[in-house]
């Protein structure tokens, strides 16, 4: 990881995913934080430049972090940030989130899923009342359907390799019984093989509702982060209709970070 991607709107959520961003980073001196900002109309420009280096300024007090900043004349917020993510060579898209009616947290919310939608790169979703806190445990969601070809390996675990968390591979079937039918067993051994140098510990839950299987997972095994794999816009889909937007992938509190297969 070299370059991380930060829009910020300076609604709560926003700086909030900015704040997680500048602590998960911080130490790390070969990677660029990139605060960036759309504004609609030309004159904002200068205000956005100051709003942004004073949110450089509060957040790298220390100087464990490189800071840049970027503003852009862009009203389409998701397009500016694929196209900075391009010119940049961005490995990572940090974004908040959050539940809250307000005009700006909507609007916000809908393009950190939009964005989740797109395979620009990696998106790291950071709810509005999520705190950091280190990686030590990390859960990864699998459906264990052709584990081969659609788990994004190569990113997985070059984040894996940068923050070393344990890795925990959990899969949710209402099917489920005390054994493992080959399938399931063919699946594990080719996960096992993919990421046997972080020596993964497996998990197969007999439940009806994936999202109140994998929340109470979460909070036995105190994890951290969530990865989650998109497959052809599903992920994307269940967060932007129905209950799932208000439960806001599995968890309100545990960052999400959404591959692509």
């Amino acid at each position: 990881m070299t370059t991380a991607i930060v829009p910020v709107d300076f609604s709560i959520n926003s700086v909030n995913a900015a704040k997680y961003a500048a602590q998960l980073l911080s130490g790390y001196s070969s990677i660029t934080l990139v605060l960036m900002h759309c504004f609609h109309k030309a004159d904002e420009a200068e205000n956005s430049d100051l709003l942004l280096n004073e949110l450089k300024n509060n957040l790298n007090e220390n100087n464990l972090i490189k800071i840049e900043i970027l503003s852009i004349n862009e009203s389409d917020v998701v397009a500016g940030i694929e196209r900075t993510v391009k010119q940049r060579n961005a490995s990572i898209v940090i974004m908040g989130i959050s539940g809250k009616s307000e005009l700006s947290q909507v609007i916000f919310g809908s393009n950190t899923l939009k964005m989740a939608a797109t395979k620009a790169c990696p998106v790291l979703i950071v709810p509005e009342v999520a705190d950091f806190s280190p990686l030590k445990n990390a859960m990864l969601s699998s459906d264990f359907k052709n584990t081969s070809k659609s788990t994004p390996a190569g990113p997985i675990k070059a984040f894996l390799s940068l923050f070393k968390p344990n890795l925990h591979i959990v899969n949710v079937d209402k099917d489920h019984f005390i054994s493992l039918n080959d399938h399931y067993e063919t699946e594990k051994q080719n996960l096992a093989e993919i990421f046997s140098e972080y020596k993964p510990e497996f998990y197969f839950m007999r439940l009806y509702d994936v999202d109140e299987a994998l929340s109470l997972f979460a909070e036995t095994k105190d994890i951290d982060l969530i990865i989650t794999i998109q497959k052809n816009h599903s992920f994307t889909e269940r967060l932007l209709h129905g209950s799932h937007t208000r439960k806001l992938s599995f968890h309100s509190k545990i960052p999400i970070l959404v591959m692509h297969e």
